[in-house]
């Protein structure tokens, strides 16, 4: 219960509850969207109080995860200055780009479309609808890199002189903006985002049904709501594939611990739940070779060749290594001015080995498991929760398209049910990304022990209970504020449609 503890569960506690926020921003957007282009494209009003309406939730829930999300940018440099004094050279630079580009767009076109209706033209308006969502995708885009390149450190080198990593040039500013890693969680994240916009605009719709009010509103709700809902369940699926891909790629510990895997091997099963396998399914997800070699928990400790052929270090070797870096980082800062050959043998010695320096730092082996039983259920919870929403969706659009609201009102309770159950499911992703990385802040190169501030766990644990408790009371009173608006309806002429 020391301070790393309570630095990384404060930092878990402000980024789930963030993460509370993001996703029905999205999926708002695009919902919201859809339905103004309806009524710009058709010419009826219906289409343009339906689109205020949940204009109207997506409003309330977008102040309040801005506020989490700067409380959450502050974090880095509170809590994890180390970390930030590391990578500042880079992590900085998506996310000043995503302030002043991003924020600034959204914050902007958002006002304009909160409050422009009988002030700017229909088609002005709808863009500005449209920019709103877009804004808020692309601020999601710049996070994503930053927190991609987390997950893979690529296009940056390590400064002795200034103990930082640096982007160098130009073509290594790209190579972090298309790192592979953050492209598939941005994909991944976003849509994800769809389906919980659409299950949320469904289930509010159901029980409007269950209520008898609205009746109309509600079934092309549910129309709109479930398209997008569904067309965001396929893209996650395609990009949780690919995200699967570059964790066998670049983080194979995460892809054993997501599947209990102690020994690896060719042909290797997916596990569906305990004592239930898919043979040979889990090599194919993860190599797109139903034979392909996937490491298990003690391949990696012990050292393994890969599917290349390449021989994989074991991680006390590269614990060795991230050692012998880090004497010769010592030894090359405290003699560069005084012995500049030995100090230039040093350095050598210290480039050599950099990308293992982050070892340098572990105690021990084993060190480099995360929390096995976390990642397993909280990814088995991710795919179960994932496809039972995917299959309310296709059930809602399939009702609402061919008018059997009336006849299968068995589906609604279980469509309200799909709300908190998007939320699990969003929150499970991110264990998965988040815990199943432990114990990297960047991964192979700053465990989170080196990464944290000088605080005091006293300190940490002041902050943390005084942010659960104004989280707490802000998630309260949107939660009032959004049951309050739902409650209350549409607009008077929507009554009796």
């Amino acid at each position: 219960m020391d301070v790393v503890f309570w630095s990384r569960i404060q930092f878990a506690m402000t980024a789930a509850y963030h993460w509370l926020f993001v996703p029905l921003t999205l999926g708002l957007a695009m919902v919201m969207g859809v339905m103004e282009t309806l009524y710009v494209v058709k010419k009826d009003e219906f289409w343009k109080k339906t689109a205020q309406f949940w204009m109207k939730l997506f409003a309330v829930n977008f102040a309040v995860g801005i506020a989490t999300g700067i409380i959450l940018e502050f974090e880095f440099g509170t809590n994890w200055s180390n970390y930030s004094w590391f990578v500042g050279d880079m992590f900085g630079a998506p996310l000043a780009i995503e302030g002043i580009l991003a924020f600034f767009m959204e914050a902007t076109f958002f006002a304009v479309m909160f409050f422009g209706w009988n002030k700017v033209g229909k088609k002005f308006h709808l863009a500005s609808t449209w920019l709103t969502g877009i804004g808020a995708t692309i601020s999601a885009y710049w996070i994503l890199v930053a927190n991609g390149w987390m997950q893979n450190p690529v296009g940056t080198t390590f400064n002795p002189d200034t103990v930082r990593s640096e982007m160098a040039s130009v073509s290594a500013f790209w190579e972090v903006v298309s790192n592979p890693v953050a492209v598939s969680k941005f994909c991944h994240a976003v849509t994800s985002g769809w389906v919980t916009g659409g299950i949320f605009v469904v289930g509010v719709s159901a029980w409007y049904l269950l209520k008898g009010r609205h009746t109309e509103f509600a079934r092309k709700s549910i129309l709109v709501g479930g398209l997008v809902g569904l067309i965001g369940s396929g893209a996650v699926m395609l990009s949780g594939d690919s995200s699967g891909v570059h964790a066998a790629e670049f983080q194979p510990m995460k892809l054993a611990a997501a599947e209990g895997l102690r020994d690896g091997g060719r042909g290797a099963a997916f596990t569906i739940v305990p004592g239930i396998k898919v043979p040979k399914m889990l090599s194919f997800l993860a190599t797109h070779d139903f034979n392909g070699f996937v490491p298990g928990i003690n391949d990696i400790l012990n050292g393994y060749t890969d599917n290349d052929g390449n021989y994989i270090p074991s991680v006390a070797e590269k614990m060795a290594c991230g050692r012998e870096a880090l004497d010769a980082l010592a030894a090359y800062r405290e003699l560069r001015d005084v012995d500049p050959m030995t100090a230039a043998a040093a350095k050598y010695v210290l480039l050599d080995n950099a990308q293992y320096m982050g070892y340098g730092h572990l105690e021990k082996p084993e060190d480099v498991v995360p929390p096995v039983g976390i990642v397993f259920w909280a990814f088995r919870f991710m795919i179960g929760l994932g496809m039972l929403i995917a299959l309310v969706l296709l059930l809602s659009v399939i009702a609402a398209w061919k008018d059997k609201l009336a006849t299968w009102k068995w589906l609604f309770p279980i469509a309200i049910i799909c709300i908190p159950l998007a939320y699990l499911t969003g929150q499970c992703g991110w264990i998965v990304a988040e815990v199943g990385r432990q114990p990297w802040t960047i991964q192979g190169l700053l465990p989170v022990n080196v990464a944290i501030s000088s605080l005091s766990a006293a300190a940490v644990q002041t902050t943390f209970f005084i942010f659960l408790a104004v989280f707490a009371l802000f998630l309260a009173i949107e939660i009032r504020i959004m049951l309050g608006a739902i409650r209350k309806g549409p607009a008077a002429d929507l009554k009796n449609e």
